[in-house]
């Protein structure tokens, strides 16, 4: 085999074709709401990391779980890199009509592209919370909520952070 290219070979490659059942799918009792995505800080570092937090809220009338979705994707790239990636996920319960908040990591590691070695770029990127993949139809009401950040910086190795 010469070619290990994944393109056209998996979901995160696929370009415009969704995938028949991608990551988060299956039916729901209840229905949620996202709210208040906030990035921090909103301009970093090439080697820093980004917190994330968003609210999730249980507009249902039954208790129920959701698997929130963390997605990032590279706006520009010096490499081709997927559509977006999953980059987190919590299954959480919430109980009917209540809601809490969540808070996570994305790894400066997350942002890394392979290019003979694995390197972090400068640039901007949006990141994705949501009950499901960005752009995903499907009958269970799920939205997701997006937001921009930007990486400054020179390119550098990944060991180099």
């Amino acid at each position: 085999m010469e070619n290990y290219t994944m393109e056209g070979r998996t979901y995160r490659y696929y370009g415009q074709e969704a995938p028949l059942y991608p990551f988060g799918y299956g039916l729901s009792y209840t229905t949620f709401r996202y709210r208040d995505l906030v990035l921090s800080p909103p301009v970093l570092p090439v080697c820093a990391n980004l917190s994330v937090s968003v609210v999730l809220e249980n507009t249902g009338l039954r208790d129920s779980e959701e698997v929130v979705q963390l997605y990032l994707r590279w706006e520009q790239s010096s490499v081709p890199v997927p559509r977006w990636q999953l980059v987190a996920f919590r299954r959480v319960a919430v109980l009917a009509g209540r809601e809490t908040k969540l808070s996570f990591q994305v790894l400066a590691e997350q942002r890394a592209v392979w290019a003979q070695d694995w390197r972090l770029e400068p640039g901007t990127f949006t990141l994705f919370a949501g009950g499901q993949q960005p752009g995903q139809k499907t009958r269970a009401p799920s939205e997701v909520l997006s937001a921009r950040f930007s990486v400054t910086g020179t390119a550098r190795p990944l060991r180099g952070c």
